[in-house]
């Protein structure tokens, strides 16, 4: 955490809260499917069903939260999404006796967690616009901290009370939404200095523009179509460790533990492989745009020694290469949409993140049929194909921005 000290103390604060709120989300998400299967007494397509709405949701929340971000403010839509979503959580030990309403809550979750995402970036992109590659890139690191705390400590926690996780992830909640009160607050009443913008300034002066202009937008698709179609292609071929790793491993006869074992190699690897992103960015991926590009090849490299060699230790040299890709590509996503779209950064954000989402929605059922007809190897072609179809469309990307003239103005 030493590396911390060359940020100013507002951005470690944020890092902080990111944290504590990843921790908290990622308590409950790894049991959603073995509380509706063990715990409700449900079927696995019921839990299939669950995720399906909570990824709809994910994709809704996502589209309102970028298109809410200056009618209503960002103070209001961070402290208002992450309090309905406390809210939900809360509701979910009550209401999980009753399916149908138990469904709806889920939704919700999905809904209100994800409305936050566009708020989030577009806002640390618009606040430290000098250096918002670099603080994105912190972000996600921090956010993988806790990830890997909160699924550690999940199982633990759901031995104890399923209705325990829920709730203290509503806590976590509760208390970033408190964060960010307090925070914006104080961030409305000081100046703008020539590194930031004013929130207050900035969000009256783009609402009086925002009536009737999302249309306008959309035709714009040079910013936001090709890296929405190429981030959704990345996450349906990354359904490979659900839809086709995981299964391959248990009908092996192998512990579950060595599935679980490749997630705490991600989370390590995040860290240990930091210099090693430096030096690709710095050689050879210094634009937002190439390190996509650089992160779907990446990825299909990965998918390719599954395909060639379906053994576990083919697996394991698989999540080294993708995890290489995710660290190229999550942060630089954010920082090309708020780098290029400027003053429309939320709404662009929001539209590709909706965009991106649905490689999530569709690829557990693709990935499902895929494996229940024949094993891995058909799963391993279509992650392949998938991360072909992802760096088509960074290359289009990165082409396209090479020669586009449309620049966005204040």
């Amino acid at each position: 955490m030493k590396g911390l000290q060359r940020y100013p103390k507002e951005i470690q604060a944020l890092l902080l809260a990111s944290l504590i709120n990843s921790t908290g989300s990622a308590l409950m998400w790894p049991l959603t499917t073995i509380y509706v299967f063990g715990e409700l007494g449900r079927s696995m397509q019921d839990a299939g069903l669950v995720i399906l709405l909570q990824s709809l949701g994910g994709i809704a929340g996502q589209l309102m939260g970028g298109a809410m971000y200056y009618r209503i403010g960002v103070k209001k839509l961070l402290v208002g999404s992450l309090a309905l979503n406390a809210l939900s959580l809360f509701a979910l030990p009550f209401v999980s006796s009753h399916w149908h309403l138990y469904m709806f809550t889920m939704l919700i979750v999905g809904f209100s967690n994800a409305m936050t995402l566009p708020a989030i970036q577009a806002f640390i992109g618009f606040r430290f616009a000098s250096r918002r590659g670099e603080i994105f890139n912190t972000i996600y690191v921090g956010n993988n901290i806790g990830i890997a705390l909160g699924t550690a400590l999940s199982g633990p926690l759901a031995q104890l009370s399923f209705p325990l996780t829920f709730i203290l992830n509503g806590c976590t909640c509760v208390l970033f939404a408190v964060y960010f009160f307090v925070y914006l607050n104080r961030v409305q009443r000081e100046e703008t200095s020539s590194d930031e913008v004013s929130l207050t300034e900035l969000t009256e002066k783009k609402k009086s523009k925002s009536e009737g202009q999302a249309w306008t937008l959309l035709m714009n698709t040079r910013v936001y179509l090709y890296i929405g179609l190429g981030a959704l292609f990345l996450w349906l071929g990354n359904c490979i460790w659900n839809g086709g790793i995981s299964p391959a491993i248990l009908s092996e006869g192998k512990p579950p533990a060595q599935y679980s074992l490749l997630w705490t190699m991600n989370g390590i690897l995040i860290f240990a492989l930091q210099p090693l992103i430096s030096w690709i960015k710095k050689v050879c991926a210094r634009r937002p745009e190439s390190q996509m590009t650089a992160g779907s090849l990446f990825y299909l490299a990965g998918y390719l020694v599954i395909l060639m060699f379906p053994q576990y230790g083919a697996m394991v040299a698989a999540m080294f290469l993708a995890t290489i890709g995710e660290i190229l590509f999550q942060p630089a996503m954010p920082a090309f949409i708020s780098e290029r779209t400027r003053i429309h950064a939320p709404f662009y954000l929001g539209v590709s993140g909706g965009i991106a989402q649905a490689g999530r929605v569709i690829g557990p059922y693709i990935m499902g049929i895929l494996y229940d007809r024949g094993g891995l190897e058909p799963v391993a072609i279509c992650a392949v194909v998938a991360a072909i179809l992802s760096f088509l469309f960074f290359v289009f990307n990165d082409r396209f921005q090479r020669t586009a003239t449309v620049k966005f103005t204040e």
